[in-house]
C-alpha cells in the first residue's frame, strides 16, 4: 500500500464557506423555481385555455425567463466551482462533484445555445395566439427544456445528498491494479 498523498488546498473560513454554500443552495433552488415557471408557462401556452391567456403565457416565457435562469445557473456554477476548489470535495476529486459540474455546464450551455435563440419565435407566436390566430411555428419543443432541466437538477440534488461513487482517483487505482494483476 502506498502512502496517501495530500495536496495543499486553500480553505475558506467557516463563515465564508457557509455563506458560499448557502448561495449555492439558494441559486440551485432559484434555478429549479425558474424551470417550474417555464413548465407552467409552456403548459398554459400550449394548453386549451383562452387565446389571450395562452398568448400572454408564451410572450411572458419569451420575455422574462432566460435572464433569471442564466443568472441562477451561473451563480450555481460559480459557487460550486469555488466550493470545489476550497473544500475537501475538490472539483474532480469525487465522481458526484464532477458529474454535478458537467451537468451544470451542459445545462447553462443549453440555455444559451438552444433555449435563448428560439424564444423570439415563441414571443411572436404568443402575439399571434393572443390576437386569435394560429401560429405558424410548432411550439411543442417547449416541453423539453423544463423536462430535461428539472430532471438533471433533481439528479444533481440527489448526488449532493447521497454523494455516491467515491473518489475519482480510487477508481483509476483499482483499474490499474486489475491491469497489473492480469499482466503479471
Amino acid at each position: 500500500m502506498g502512502a496517501v498523498r495530500t495536496t495543499a488546498r486553500a480553505q475558506l473560513p467557516p463563515r465564508v464557506r457557509k455563506a458560499v454554500l448557502t448561495l449555492h443552495i439558494v441559486s440551485a433552488g432559484a434555478w429549479i423555481g425558474v424551470d417550474v415557471l417555464v413548465a407552467v408557462l409552456a403548459g398554459v401556452g400550449l394548453g386549451s385555455g383562452s387565446a389571450e391567456v395562452r398568448g400572454l403565457a408564451l410572450r411572458t416565457l419569451a420575455t422574462f425567463v432566460v435572464t433569471p435562469m442564466l443568472v441562477a445557473a451561473l451563480t450555481c456554477l460559480g459557487t460550486g466551482f469555488l466550493l470545489g476548489l476550497a473544500t475537501r470535495w475538490g472539483l474532480v476529486r469525487y465522481w458526484w462533484v464532477a458529474v454535478k459540474l458537467v451537468t451544470n455546464l451542459v445545462l447553462a450551455t443549453l440555455i444559451l445555445v438552444l433555449l435563448r435563440p428560439g424564444l423570439p419565435e415563441v414571443g411572436a407566436a404568443g402575439a399571434v395566439v393572443e390576437a386569435g390566430g394560429v401560429p405558424a411555428a410548432d411550439l411543442s419543443f417547449l416541453v423539453y427544456p423544463p423536462t430535461v432541466s428539472l430532471t438533471a437538477l433533481a439528479a444533481a440534488t440527489v448526488l449532493s445528498v447521497y454523494k455516491p461513487w467515491g473518489r475519482v482517483r480510487q477508481r483509476r487505482a483499482r483499474g490499474s491494479e486489475v491491469r497489473a494483476t492480469v499482466a503479471g
